[in-house]
């Protein structure tokens, strides 16, 4: 028996039982549907993650306070851990390959201006902040390089906060009382919308000894120093560790280089990929059943047509092989009409929920297709074996 007419006998058997054909056929397409939806939506969120991250720069190194790894003692039996202070912040320009350095602080507080107020995020900042974070001002400038100890007390405002303060009138040179405190407006900065949750246009920023004495604190949360593109990011680190080492004189602050961040999580955005299409499966595999029992229900129809074919001369190896193809077929279609709608729901997800991130994967595309192969060549085995074992004259007397 040639291939094209194993392929024929397998095709007229599907078409013979069109009804029950396609609903085993839809099992499969609900399960290749929701393995493409859920892996746009996890890749959708890969993606958004990531940009959210990189839409700073990549050439970005930060340092906490603290160490993160212990080697099995507790941080809370730790005392000596000194606080990341503005002159550190001051020292790591001085770093090989270091463009600039940017000490940060976040808080909330009440801001108060042209008669109305609200509560938004604080954020102490250098002066360097626009150039580190890849922000620009749309109006007025940035806070000016003063002593960072003793920096005069000018502010600059979100896009929002300007908006929701003062409206269509120019802030600039206005009064805003922050927390308490008095300040003057010395800029508006463009939009750059959320990171992470956290709106960057919902935020005024101050120089960061103001915010220190705010909120009442010793230490940075953070210092973020952008280097020079081409720099082994290793060495700028290195550089970095040994000046921390030489001021604080124990390693009691961590330095995270950029991709560090974006391996884990990608890492971790990798597993929740992983997850969804692992629920998909689930459908995947509720068709796969559905195929093994249809083609199980096949063979045991279809008796004496396995004692005629082995009568005339088909081999076991023959009759194995036609029911693979049929169980084959039933998966393939299945598996092309799910990837077609899981890419139009995916499609139609993107213009009815815009705020959600979306991105089909050609290679999740591929991936779910093939698994749908697989699952129809493992249910299909089973009942094919069976019907290859059947004895010519014993499958002819079930006529």
């Amino acid at each position: 028996m040639r291939f094209q007419d194993g392929l024929n006998l397998a095709t007229g058997a599907v078409r013979s039982s069109g009804l029950r054909s396609g609903l085993t056929a839809l099992g499969i397409a609900v399960g290749i549907a929701a393995v493409v939806l859920l892996t746009s939506i996890g890749a959708g969120v890969h993606r958004y993650v990531l940009n959210e991250f990189t839409q700073f720069g990549t050439n970005l190194i930060a340092i906490v306070p603290g160490k993160t790894e212990t080697f099995g003692i507790s941080t809370a039996a730790v005392s000596n851990v000194r606080p990341l202070s503005l002159d550190d912040a001051a020292a790591l320009e001085r770093v090989d390959g270091v463009i600039a350095t940017v000490p940060v602080l976040q808080g909330n507080a009440e801001v108060e201006g042209a008669g109305r107020s609200r509560r938004s995020m604080v954020l102490g900042v250098g002066s360097r902040m626009p150039k580190v974070w890849s922000m620009r001002v749309a109006t007025g400038r940035f806070l000016p390089r003063d002593d960072e100890r003793s920096p005069r007390g000018y502010v600059v405002l979100g896009s929002k906060v300007r908006e929701e303060l003062f409206g269509d009138r120019n802030p600039l040179g206005q009064r805003l009382r922050v927390g308490g405190d008095r300040y003057r407006i010395v800029g508006v900065m463009e939009s750059k919308g959320q990171f992470l949750g956290f709106d960057l246009d919902d935020a005024v920023y101050v120089p960061a000894a103001k915010a220190l004495e705010l909120f009442d604190r010793e230490s940075l949360m953070e210092i973020d120093l952008l280097y020079r593109a081409g720099v082994s990011v290793e060495t700028v680190k290195e550089s970095t560790r040994r000046l921390m080492l030489s001021r604080h004189g124990s390693e009691d602050f961590t330095i995270i280089t950029q991709q560090q961040m974006l391996d884990v999580l990608g890492s971790v955005l990798d597993v929740l990929t992983f997850a969804v299409a692992a629920l998909g499966g689930i459908s995947l595999f509720v068709g796969g059943v559905g195929i093994l029992t249809i083609m199980t229900i096949a063979v045991s129809e279809r008796t004496a047509e396995i004692g005629l074919l082995r009568a005339i001369g088909a081999t076991r190896g023959q009759v194995l092989r036609l029911f693979l193809y049929e169980s084959l077929l039933l998966a393939a279609a299945g598996g092309v009409a799910g990837l077609a709608l899981g890419f139009g729901l995916a499609v139609v997800l993107v213009f009815a929920v815009p705020a959600l991130p979306v991105h089909p994967s050609t290679e999740y595309l591929l991936l779910a297709e093939g698994l749908a192969v697989a699952i129809g060549l493992a249910a299909g085995i089973v009942p094919a074996r069976n019907a290859a074992a059947l004895q010519p004259l014993e499958a002819l007397r079930a006529e």
